[in-house]
């Protein structure tokens, strides 16, 4: 798929981090691009930036993303290109034992919780922008659209604590195929990183010692990922027609210990 002033995209979680990336690489391209997420403050200064538009949207909720990508729509037109980045977590042993004796478990409404996020606000997006590029004409190659999504080294890796994470994660992996196989005869394509270690606020928040502590674990180079980087996959994903059905690791090479 050829990037230009053609082409829109919606970047989902893309006021920050891996998503601010991308969705700032894909300016730079000429695409058109919407932003979704709801650090509102931040998502309009970023489109303000880049000539795109904001839109606050849930993705736990039905009504905030159609909400969503009917105001994206008005102002870009039909996205041909999906970025799903809107995610989070957590950590909690599935079950422990407090110094005291007291013996407790993960609250199911936390596991739940990131599921809902991770894995089911990712699905619906996919679901929603997928019938809206089945509107489109195809382009010259053949394609309407190219939807890439975020798990995370987790899926495969998954350490102490992240039992809800690495599912959500790992359900992400696990339906990539099904739907770029669901999507095949109209000529869209799925795929999807698994990001290791980046350097996103969430990891700064820990402070320069932290940050640096976790970049040592990586195997070459050995630090933590730049945002750019994960972007630069995110785009090749989506301009190499070839580029379908697969889940691949950005991670310099760590294979991620127990804790």
């Amino acid at each position: 798929m050829e990037l230009n002033g053609t082409i829109s995209a919606v970047i989902t979680g893309g006021a920050s981090g891996l998503g601010e990336a991308t969705a700032r690489a894909l300016a730079k391209q000429g695409v058109r691009v919407a932003i979704f997420d709801l650090a509102a403050e931040k998502g309009e200064k970023v489109a303000r930036e880049i000539g795109g538009v904001y839109c606050n949207v849930n993705v736990t909720s039905e009504e905030s993303v159609i909400a969503g990508f009917k105001r994206a729509r008005e102002a870009i037109g039909q996205e041909r290109v999906l970025v799903n980045c809107a995610g989070t977590g957590n950590a909690a042993r599935t079950a422990s034992r407090a110094k005291d004796g007291t013996i407790r478990h993960f609250g199911l409404d936390q596991f739940e919780r990131i599921i809902q996020i991770n894995l089911i606000g990712t699905f619906r997006c996919i679901a929603h922008s997928a019938a809206g590029m089945l509107t489109l004409d195809p382009l010259s190659t053949g394609e309407r659209g190219a939807i890439v999504n975020t798990a995370s080294v987790a899926a495969e890796d998954g350490q102490i604590g992240q039992a809800a994470y690495s599912a959500s994660k790992g359900g992400v992996v696990g339906m990539t195929l099904p739907i770029a196989r669901d999507l095949a005869r109209e000529g869209v394509r799925c795929n999807t990183i698994l990001p290791g270690l980046f350097n996103t606020p969430l990891m700064n928040a820990g402070g320069p010692e932290f940050v640096q502590k976790l970049g040592s674990q990586v195997l070459f180079p050995s630090r933590l990922g730049n945002p750019d980087e994960y972007a630069s996959l995110a785009i090749e994903m989506v301009r190499n027609p070839y580029f379908n059905g697969e889940d691949v690791r950005l991670d310099g090479g760590i294979r991620m210990a127990p804790a």
